[in-house]
């Protein structure tokens, strides 16, 4: 088999061919490390590499299979692990020269996890600096391009994750969402991305208390999705806010026919792009062809709740990154400074403010809930942005008309803000520029089985965005 189709295998696949000895391990990560070679200086997914140990790790798993003994869930596979997390013993840079000899002297609870169940972390993966913006680029690390046009953003902040699975150089990989920052990247590189319910995932201190912040799985299928967050889910004995019991989402196909499902071309207020526009119907189709009922329906959202969930990232940012930001400002990228220069404005009312309005939100969601099963909506409302666009002084323009360069064209703040909502971004097709787009499939609060559900009925109908050859990106510019 060549190393292009080892490169892009469903872990899935990858596993049962590792325990039938179809497969080796060792030849599956050769397959993703000469993939990185040949694609890594055009997309520049990947920040610190571990080839050569993984090589060696993935021999372990080898002789595991041979040997017929128990294996775990993710034995052999290669995890690319989001630069902002810990591994103990590691760098993590968190995309920033202030972190660029940091070591870390824990593991997260999420990669422990993933570690334990036999994943090799072959790779980190580019992030923004301190995951603060939706385009990934560092003084640090440089630019992060899309596999499918490497003129445009893969998105942010767990943008290396979704280029790398795009580009066929990770089997799964990792994220983390406080604004969109799993479900962005996920639309943009064509992949699955699933923004848990608040809790469901353990997390580290302090970001495990913020209830926008979630850590979560990337795949280029539902069913690897899954996989990945069966893995991480679950309590741990640092996190007080992690969920009990776990919960195990199942990865076979069932049937959602009878389901209602709400549908919002905008949330009430977005400027959606006709590329988009269309793909998303498209999508509907999809769930209506399988058996589901979908009705538009008017949520009654205003655009002023992008203002609570700004004030809400900018005390949360502001706070954590403003000592460290004003001892050395030069070397901190522009999004980094608009943040934290946001954050100084801050103040408890305000912040108490953003509450109030994510508890209207619900409050007029909840109506919708009380009717339909889920509610689809574009993940973003434009397929992408420059790779260099840094969300403060560029111009973005959807339709002709100009829209904020940072949240204008993602529609995804609005379901961290509903914190225990379950959401998964699917493929919906592609724009006119080659590049991606995508759907929201949103649950009620806690209902992460159902938006899984719903994704794997939907991608065994639709097919996988990158089964074939001719549907995988050729790295155009």
């Amino acid at each position: 088999m060549a190393d292009t189709e080892l490169a892009y295998m469903s872990a899935h696949e990858a596993l049962d061919l590792f325990r039938r000895k179809k497969l080796s391990p060792v030849e599956h990560m050769q397959a993703m490390v000469a993939r990185a070679a040949e694609v890594e200086p055009k997309v520049n997914a990947l920040t610190n590499t571990y080839f050569d140990q993984a090589l060696a790790q993935a021999a372990k798993a080898e002789a595991k299979y041979a040997s017929a003994k128990r294996t775990r869930a993710l034995e052999g596979l290669a995890i690319g692990i989001k630069d902002e997390s810990f591994i103990k013993g590691l760098p993590t840079t968190n995309g920033s020269l202030a972190m660029k000899d940091f070591v870390a002297d824990t593991t997260s609870p999420v990669n422990a996890q993933i570690l334990a169940a036999g994943g090799i972390m072959h790779c980190r993966t580019a992030t923004p600096e301190f995951s603060c913006t939706v385009t990934t680029h560092s003084k640090l690390w440089g630019v992060t391009r899309n596999p499918w046009n490497l003129s445009l953003s893969p998105g942010g902040s767990s943008g290396g994750s979704a280029a790398s699975l795009a580009s066929g150089t990770s089997a799964l990989c990792t994220g983390s969402d406080i604004a969109g920052s799993i479900r962005i990247p996920a639309s943009t590189c064509g992949l699955y991305g699933l923004k848990p319910t608040f809790g469901r995932n353990p997390a580290d201190s302090p970001f495990n208390l913020d209830q926008y912040a979630v850590d979560g799985a990337l795949a280029r299928t539902a069913k690897d999705m899954i996989l990945l967050q069966n893995v991480m889910c679950g309590p741990h004995k640092n996190d007080m806010v992690s969920l009990r019991p776990k919960l195990r989402i199942p990865t076979d196909v069932q049937p959602i026919k009878g389901w209602k499902i709400a549908y919002s071309p905008n949330l009430g207020f977005y400027e959606v792009s006709e590329d988009v526009r269309r793909n998303t119907e498209a999508a509907l189709d999809v769930f209506r062809s399988a058996g589901a009922i979908v009705e538009e329906v008017d949520i009654g959202w205003s655009a002023d709740i992008l203002d609570g969930a700004l004030a809400h990232l900018e005390h949360l940012f502001g706070g954590s990154l403003r000592e460290l930001v004003d001892s050395d400002p030069d070397i901190f990228m522009p999004y980094t400074r608009a943040l934290v220069d946001g954050g100084r404005a801050s103040n408890a009312a305000r912040f108490l403010q953003a509450g109030e309005i994510a508890n209207k939100m619900y409050g007029e969601i909840s109506k919708i809930f009380a009717r339909y099963r889920l509610l689809i909506c574009p993940t973003t409302a434009l397929e992408s942005v420059p790779a260099d666009c840094d969300g403060v002084s560029d111009e973005v323009r959807i339709n002709g008309k100009k829209v904020h360069p940072l949240t204008g064209w993602i529609m995804t703040p609005p379901f961290n803000m509903l914190n225990h909502c379950p959401v998964v971004s699917a493929p919906s097709g592609r724009a006119k520029s080659g590049v991606p787009t995508g759907i929201q499939i949103v649950g009620h609060t806690y209902r992460d089985a159902d938006v899984c559900r719903a994704a794997l009925a939907y991608e065994d109908i639709r097919g996988s965005e990158f089964a074939k050859l001719e549907s995988r990106p050729d790295f155009r510019g």
